[in-house]
């Protein structure tokens, strides 16, 4: 019964007027960056950071996840009407969603995309409040070396599931490490790789590299692909899909729900993958795969479930391990932290307010995309008529006021520019720039836990290594490397990112 009261809770803190004005705020701004094409949830949700210091850290964070989980709903919109996915995981969704829109039936893919999603979003709420409370008690367990340890298992885990080159991601992550590295030692407070920059001293603003890597990388990128010049949109016909669509999708939603639960939670880029799997799990299991591609709903119900459980349940490891699955979650922890706020175990007991409201209002907020977005189609189909040159010069104007408002600092405009020239360089070597930000989010805190450790065992690193639970994750970490060199893994990991 505990979990009944823990969620009265919540929606006590949800329903509160403020915090419904802003999770509608939220998921109208999350959806209205994932219909664009060329944005995302990261550079956006960077931008309004500043705007979050004046407000209460539950109404702050509620409109954060309003974001997240509204893009990953925007993104469908555009990959059905107009074959563009606005979001990464709604890549699939462009198959047979954009088929059944040239067929006549836009609207009916549109209605099972938020059919799906709002499906997906409440069961993926109910995991978030079923398992973080065990997750978070077990995690009181543990010691700085299990920390540590843990921390090594989520980077090796965002190399494996990064797209591309291993080499790359490799690579991507111990930049991500130096860059940590920046700024004043935790422990001396001695300057470390500042070059005499007195700005460098408190590290590397961490929104000047993510609105860099991602918002200035991306729209740089975006310049060079014609894909993101509007096209013709498809009619949107009736939004009412049959009683044969609802006893087609039934079954892929919930399959691509638990799914979804699932591969959320792994870092770099789980909820993108479960789009993938999904997608292609369906295929298998259907009575007549040759539909696919062709149109047919499960394509559609299957991914698009996937993906919005898997963006919901990527909080768990952010909320009670205090650790990022991915580049959003490395920010929402940085507007926890401007708050006050360590995320982590000991949120439930010192925070419960913050915690079980912001659970809460993922359902609401799920539930105001079904309610106000279908009639707000045509609102999103004239959006995206606005042509991206006119558009991108509005982006990056934002990401530098969006920048200097943190610190009042023009240096970290300029890093913002470098960062993203940095960003552009690494898509066009085929890097991933997600395994560099969780790097530099995890890099410093692995340092201290790394230390305390070593602190508490008088230096003897074996003794570190071989803590029992720390001992079996770094055993994980290792095992996890080898099995994609194997050549079997390899050859079936590039051919997944090359259909993706």
């Amino acid at each position: 019964m505990e979990i009944f009261a823990n969620l009265s809770l919540g929606f006590e803190t949800a329903l509160n007027l403020q915090n419904v004005i802003y999770c509608l705020l939220g998921v109208l701004i999350g959806t209205a960056i994932g219909v664009l094409p060329g944005l995302g949830p990261v550079p956006t949700i960077a931008m309004l950071l500043p705007i979050t210091f004046g407000l209460p850290a539950d109404t702050a964070m509620i409109m954060l996840a309003g974001i997240f989980y509204g893009a990953q709903y925007g993104g469908s919109t555009t990959a059905i009407l107009l074959n563009i996915p606005g979001e990464t995981s709604s890549v699939v969704t462009t198959i047979d969603g954009h088929q059944m829109a040239r067929q006549g039936k836009g609207g009916r893919a549109l209605a099972t995309a938020a059919i799906g999603s709002f499906v997906a979003g409440t069961i993926a709420t109910m995991a978030i409040a079923w398992f973080a409370p065990p997750l978070a008690g077990l995690a009181n367990s543990f010691v700085p070396a299990d920390y540590f340890a843990l921390m090594v298992l989520g980077l090796v885990a965002s190399v494996v599931l990064a797209s591309g080159s291993l080499l790359h991601a490799v690579a991507m992550i111990l930049i991500g490490l130096l860059l940590s590295m920046i700024g004043s030692d935790i422990n001396s407070g001695v300057p470390r790789f500042t070059f005499g920059q007195v700005e460098l001293y408190d590290g590397i603003e961490f929104v000047a590299i993510a609105m860099g890597m991602f918002g200035i990388g991306e729209i740089l990128s975006n310049l060079d692909n014609r894909d993101v010049e509007r096209g013709t949109v498809n009619k949107v016909s009736s939004l009412m899909p049959t009683r044969e669509d609802l006893r087609s999708m039934r079954a892929p939603i919930l399959r691509g729900t638990l799914l979804g639960t699932i591969l959320g939670v792994l870092p770099g880029g789980g909820a993108n993958l479960a789009s993938f799997a999904s997608y292609a799990m369906e295929k298998r299991m259907s009575r007549h795969p040759e539909r696919f591609g062709k149109g047919a709903i499960e394509g559609v119900a299957g991914p698009e479930a996937a993906n919005n459980a898997g963006a919901q349940s990527a909080f768990i490891p952010m909320l009670t391990l205090g650790i990022p699955s991915n580049p959003v979650m490395a920010l929402m922890i940085g507007a926890m932290m401007i708050q006050g706020i360590q995320p982590g175990p000991s949120m439930l007991t010192e925070q419960p307010e913050l915690f079980w409201g912001l659970v809460a209002s993922m359902w609401i907020g799920n539930l105001m995309l079904v309610i106000l977005n279908l009639p707000l189609v045509g609102l999103w189909v004239k959006l995206l008529s606005v042509p991206y040159h006119l558009l991108f010069p509005m982006i990056v104007g934002f990401c530098a006021i969006g920048v200097f408002t943190v610190a009042n600092s023009t240096f970290d405009v300029w890093l913002m520019a470098g960062f993203g020239v940095a960003g552009y360089v690494a898509r066009k070597l085929d890097a991933e720039p997600a395994p560099l930000m969780l790097a530099l989010v995890l890099g410093g805190l692995m340092e201290e836990y790394l230390r305390r450790a070593l602190l508490l065992s008088r230096g003897d690193a074996v003794a570190v290594l071989t803590q029992p639970i720390a001992a079996i994750l770094l055993s994980l970490s290792g095992l996890l490397l080898l099995s994609v060199v194997i050549p079997s893994i390899k050859g079936r990991r590039a051919e997944t990112f090359r259909e993706e």
